[in-house]
């Protein structure tokens, strides 16, 4: 008979899913006013995504380093063949198709938990002294991170691509790098950005002069007009013109903060800041869970800056503040891909959390021994 340890109850992160079930919740419920079938379909990957949550919860990941390399493995493998036999949708060769049954992945989404767990494991493997990594060890450590970043590039998804780069060199910030590798780094990027700006794809380049230049766009436009008309406490949804008489594109995408704003107003627009600031906040507090376990502390950085990387960047963009960029606003907006890989990425920090009994760390990467009385 199935039996459940005791000890991965009390472990058990409760806060975060009662941090994140308010957020799917507000999501499903605009989306599904705005498009029943959509919003139909956001209950399927709901239900996908916590079963995926279930499965990935069970894997024993500190036990298995070599999944983890195998894992990010595949997934540049994978990115290596999108060049070759990718699917081309809206002038962006993105997508995979699995043989046989027609469906598509992207895999710059599966890289992003895989390139995290990578991380994670170099740095628990070799954990940083008291001065920081030195320049070799970062050296490999960006080589683990410009081979995906370089690849989702050339596609070209340049937000995803910022993405995976601002996540994992921003975690390095916070467990620690030789302030000089950093100064050097800053003044190389301040002399080569010329150089950077001339090799981006002329679409990329059109979006930067257009937001610096010219007024917001047609998009910008109706989603400032559509924050603005919610008022103090927003609409009811027959007065909530932008959306109802599609004024506002993408309602229930990219632009579906607007859309909310435009519903709830200003107060519902302080609440969901609070919401994500909260799970934001309390991603990171994980890291203080254990000094010695670079391994939870590398995968709570990445998810914490990861949600505060999309969910800054695309309400950013909805009100003129920075370019359009293909970034979704986590948990929110409509789509299986990114729902699932935060699902997967909870599940491994959960995982990391409820099974912590079992294991005692010191300053080598996975040297750990059973309690005796864990079983």
């Amino acid at each position: 008979m199935f039996k459940i340890n005791r000890k991965i109850l009390a472990y058990f992160d409760y806060t975060l899913p009662l941090l994140i079930a308010p957020i799917i919740l507000l999501s499903w419920f605009l989306i599904n006013e705005n498009n029943e079938f959509l919003g139909s379909k956001v209950l399927v990957y709901v239900g996908v995504g916590l079963l995926i949550f279930v499965v990935v919860f069970l894997i024993p990941m500190r036990r298995i380093p070599w999944f983890i390399v195998g894992f990010y493995c595949v997934n540049v493998a994978f990115l290596v063949l999108v060049e070759f036999f990718g699917d081309t949708r809206l002038g962006a060769q993105r997508w995979l198709e699995i043989p046989f049954i027609h469906f598509t992945f992207q895999p710059s989404e599966t890289m992003k938990p895989a390139l995290i767990l990578m991380i994670a494991y170099y740095v628990d493997k070799k954990p940083p002294p008291k001065n920081g990594y030195k320049l070799l060890d970062f050296l490999k450590l960006s080589f683990l991170i410009l081979l995906p970043f370089l690849l989702v590039l050339k596609q070209p998804d340049l937000g995803t691509a910022l993405v995976l780069l601002l996540m994992s060199f921003g975690a390095l910030f916070l467990i620690g790098v030789n302030y000089k590798i950093w100064l050097t780094l800053a003044i190389g990027v301040l002399f080569l950005s010329p150089i950077l700006y001339a090799n981006l794809h002329d679409y990329q380049k059109k979006r930067i002069v257009d937001f610096i230049s010219k007024e917001p766009d047609y998009q910008v436009k109706q989603a400032m007009i559509a924050v603005g008309s919610g008022g103090i406490y927003g609409k009811e949804k027959e007065e909530a013109t932008q959306a109802l008489y599609r004024f506002l594109p993408i309602a229930t995408s990219d632009f579906i903060f607007p859309y909310f704003v435009e519903r709830f107003g200003f107060v519902g627009a302080i609440g969901l800041f609070i919401l994500y600031a909260s799970l934001i906040f309390h991603i990171f507090s994980m890291s203080y869970e254990n000094e010695k376990d670079y391994f939870l502390k590398v995968i709570s950085y990445c998810i914490g800056l990861l949600i505060f990387i999309y969910s800054g960047v695309n309400i950013a963009m909805t009100i003129g503040l920075a370019p359009v960029v293909g970034i979704p606003l986590p948990l929110f907006s409509y789509g299986g891909s990114s729902f699932i890989t935060f699902m997967i990425l909870f599940a491994v920090l959960e995982n990391l959390l409820a099974f912590r009994y079992k294991f005692v760390y010191n300053h080598t990467s996975f040297s750990k021994r059973a309690f005796s009385s864990a079983g």
